[in-house]
């Protein structure tokens, strides 16, 4: 589709002369009831290449998709969104060609616009509470957001540090979402925040769980960090908590006055089934952190990864997409085995579009019992049976059921596993008073973080299990909240 003609644009409050007739343009050109499509890199040309799949909007095109909002009273669209940005404020702003206005209405509510803009799963929270979507397609908020922090790093738009701190410290474990929102919202409530990251660079899973393709590590992850810390964060690198020193130390010893809990779910999960242990087969959190973390992808680096040439990932979310599209890209045919439907694969929408149109085969209610080996112990297939789907489990999901005699191998010399992470139990192991469940997850107050452990705040991934990056970055908001109410009601 054509951008809507070259619309006067400004940065700040007042608009450029013929603004406003080039809006009226802009309106009247939309088709208000379907969103204005976002150019995407090539299918046949992006599987050869880690380059950013989609490539966003311009200014045009954000202005055009921004006249589809109708800047509602009781926005449904704040509501479905984790961290409660103002969408209809900053959208407006974008609408009129205010940019600068609508990244400081989204940095009130969110440190990481970039990344969420890019990988949030908009469909089922902001985008699926929009009442445009009633009768057409819903605005494309997370393009919006994506466009509007795109802008505000190229054009140096910084969020507002605090003038003074409270000479209150804080420790914040890991450098993931959770730990960067919580950081920094405690920064600008004015207190002296320091995060520990146990890998060499911060970031969490946005450094070494997303690829390159979706979420660009120089381009968009680094600048968010950078501006975490131009709010006055401190970040100290290889500090692994349980090991390095202790949360009772960080306390104790080191003067801080509060902890937050975000280090994240990094124990991958397996099957149990026969020849698990066999050569060649990954948990997909290391075979992903191998290239997006150690960069494995590049030629100009000595990371080994097994690069494969028909690879079986097993899992639906969108780990596992991320899996299967990075060993694409690495030159492999990829299937993707799931035991469920299509209906009820987890992952986003886009990303199984995106996946498709890529050419990875989906083996859809099927299920693994057995990988099959060679006499050197390496994997050469992969033993599955067909399931169908049975009564609703406990999730509210009708229940896979194997269909008996239904067995066939998939040729295969490298299997991923993508079935979930849970926690790290050396947190939890070294901290005393802090309670964990059957899962070892920390055990949290989900409006406030809270622990069992007194000055101990908790959230993300490490109290729920694996789940959104936004759904971390909401805990990682409640947790700085907690946090604050907890101090300020503390008297010295």
């Amino acid at each position: 589709m054509e951008a809507a003609g070259t619309a006067a644009v400004t940065t700040g409050k007042g608009n450029a002369q013929g603004s406003r007739e080039k809006m009226e343009e802009i309106i009247e050109m939309t088709d208000v009831l379907k969103k204005v499509p976002v150019r995407e890199q090539d299918p046949k040309v992006r599987t050869a290449n880690f380059q950013e799949v989609c490539l966003g909007y311009n200014k045009e095109e954000a202005m055009e998709e921004a006249s589809r909002c109708l800047n509602c009273k009781n926005a449904k669209c704040v509501k479905g969104c984790p961290v409660a940005i103002n969408i209809p404020g900053f959208i407006n702003e974008v609408k009129q060609g205010n940019f600068k206005e609508a990244a400081k209405e989204i940095a009130k509510a969110s440190a990481l616009p970039a990344v969420c803009g890019r990988v949030c799963p908009q469909e089922s929270q902001c985008e699926g509470q929009c009442i445009r979507g009633i009768k057409g397609e819903p605005v494309s908020i997370g393009k919006l957001e994506r466009f509007v922090a795109d802008w505000s790093r190229e054009n140096g738009f910084v969020p507002e540090a605090p003038e003074h701190t409270n000479g209150k410290k804080i420790a914040v474990i890991g450098s993931g979402p959770s730990g960067l929102t919580c950081a920094g919202d405690l920064a600008k409530m004015g207190y002296e925040v320091t995060i520990f990251e146990a890998l060499h660079e911060p970031g969490g899973v946005l450094l070494y769980g997303i690829p390159e393709f979706r979420l660009p590590k120089e381009g968009v992850v680094k600048p968010e960090i950078e501006n975490v810390k131009k709010l006055g964060v401190k970040i100290e690198t290889n500090v692994i908590i349980g090991k390095s020193i202790t949360i009772d130390q960080l306390l104790e010893e080191e003067g801080f006055h509060a902890v937050f809990i975000g280090s994240g779910a990094g124990l991958p999960m397996f099957m149990g089934i026969p020849g698990e242990n066999a050569n060649g087969v990954f948990s997909a959190n290391e075979y992903l952190t191998r290239s997006n973390l150690m960069k494995a992808f590049r030629d100009d680096y000595d990371t080994p990864i097994a690069a494969g040439r028909k690879v079986a990932v097993v899992g639906g979310g969108n780990v596992a997409m991320d899996a299967a599209r990075t060993a694409l890209r690495l030159g492999a045919d990829v299937h993707i085995v799931y035991r469920r439907s299509e209906a009820e694969l987890p992952a986003r929408a886009e990303e199984v579009h995106h996946a498709k149109e890529e050419g990875i085969i989906f083996n859809l209610l099927t299920n693994p019992v057995e990988i099959l080996t060679d006499e050197n112990g390496w994997v050469k297939g992969m033993k599955c049976i067909r399931m169908e789907l049975g009564e609703p489990d406990a999730s509210g999901r009708r229940r896979p059921v194997p269909v008996e005699g239904s067995e066939f191998i998939i040729e295969a010399d490298t299997v991923i596993m993508s079935l979930g992470t849970s926690p790290n139990p050396l947190i939890s192991s070294t901290t005393k008073g802090l309670e964990v469940n059957r899962r070892k997850c920390i055990v949290a107050e989900e409006a406030t973080g809270k622990t069992s452990r007194e000055g101990v705040y908790a959230g993300g991934d490490a109290v729920t299990g694996a789940a959104t990056v936004i759904l971390a970055m909401e805990a990682g908001r409640a947790g700085a909240r907690g946090i604050h109410g907890y101090l300020s009601g503390k008297t010295e």
